[in-house]
């Protein structure tokens, strides 16, 4: 298995309901979302199937999966991360021009090169975009950080003092403001 992302279309796929399958690995070291970086210390494998859709483009469905290191979002600690990407986009045999679908993006179609072929980068790494979470946690019960002393309140609790700020209380419970508010007429 190469990491090569670039496939060179078979002479099947230019035919209507011709398909073909296409594998590799992608070589990224990282990948930045948003605040978020994702380490990849491997290459991630990848796979793809190449269906003539008989208007003049083909679709490529797939996956891309493998495990990437970040920090946790609450305490920073690092960990692992599996990543299960699918991967969707349409190869335009001749350049679509303004004719474009309104409701496509560019990361979701590529057009055919003069030898045939096409790099499928651009999908794989959207699938993994998508797959990435919003929020990156080593645990979903993770307790973060004091925000005052800075200690891993996973490790135990600090020596703060802790009263709640009543803003924040206030935040927490949007409806709180209501309790004291009279609804009879």
């Amino acid at each position: 298995m190469g990491a090569s992302t670039y496939i060179t279309l078979t002479e099947e796929l230019f035919e209507v309901s011709g398909s073909s399958t296409f594998s590799g690995a992608l070589d990224l070291p990282e990948l930045a979302v948003g605040p978020d970086v994702f380490r990849f210390a491997e290459p991630l494998p990848w796979n793809v199937l190449v269906v003539n859709t008989g208007e003049g483009s083909l679709m490529v469905t797939g996956g891309i999966s493998g495990v990437a290191q970040t920090d946790c979002a609450r305490c920073l600690e690092p960990f692992e991360l599996d990543f299960e990407g699918e991967v969707e986009g349409f190869i335009f045999l001749t350049d679509p021009g303004d004719d474009l679908p309104e409701d496509m993006d560019e990361d979701e179609f590529v057009v055919l090169d003069e030898h045939r072929g096409v790099d499928v980068r651009t999908f794989l790494e959207a699938a993994l975009v998508l797959d990435a979470p919003l929020v990156p946690l080593h645990d979903e019960d993770c307790l973060g950080l004091c925000p005052e002393c800075g200690k891993n309140l996973n490790e135990g609790p600090c020596d703060c003092s802790r009263e709640p700020d009543p803003d924040f209380e206030l935040a927490k419970n949007p409806f709180a403001a209501l309790k004291d508010y009279r609804f009879d007429n």
